[in-house]
């Protein structure tokens, strides 16, 4: 094991046992009245800097592993659609060249009269539709706009779906 991976792996663990603990962290303005904010405070203005309550800002343990559940069944979602997606061009393939098609999916949207179970069945397959054109930073690029309708999540209407 290289010196330079040991050191990375000594610095992570640094970080990570760190990051797990709230944060001592501080805010000032300078003398151009710009405000600053940092765990580091320079000489001058350490006099006028207010220490800041950084554990406002954490998110509590149960609401972080609900995200990263609902993160990780997201991303299964879109890693089957995306297998179910290429076997189905695999058994079809295109009679054209990547010609786009006329209609856009899902084919319609919601509306207040939907039911719970539709409104669920077309925000599944808009994911489908828009998971090969998410980035690996999580960006939608801008030609999934023209095959997919983006269907807003049923969850603040139907509630969570329940396994």
């Amino acid at each position: 094991m290289s010196l330079a991976f040991r050191g990375f792996l000594g610095g992570s663990a640094l970080l990570f046992a760190l990051s797990a603990q709230a944060a001592v962290i501080y805010r000032w303005v300078d003398e151009d009245g710009r405000t600053h904010v940092s765990d580091v405070v320079p000489e001058k203005y350490r006099k006028s800097a207010t220490r800041i309550d950084s554990s406002r800002s954490e998110i509590p343990t149960e609401q972080r592993k609900q995200a990263e559940q609902a993160a990780a069944k997201n991303k299964a979602l879109a890693e089957e659609a995306a297998s179910r997606r290429q076997r189905t061009q695999a058994i079809q393939p295109s009679t054209a060249p990547s010609q786009p098609s006329a209609a856009k999916r899902p084919a319609r949207g919601v509306t207040d009269a939907t039911d719970c179970e539709t409104w669920r069945s077309l925000y599944r397959e808009s994911m489908e539709c828009f998971a090969p054109f998410r980035t690996t930073n999580g960006a939608t690029k801008a030609e999934a706009f023209e095959k997919c309708n983006p269907i807003p999540s049923p969850e603040l209407k139907c509630g969570p779906v329940t396994d």
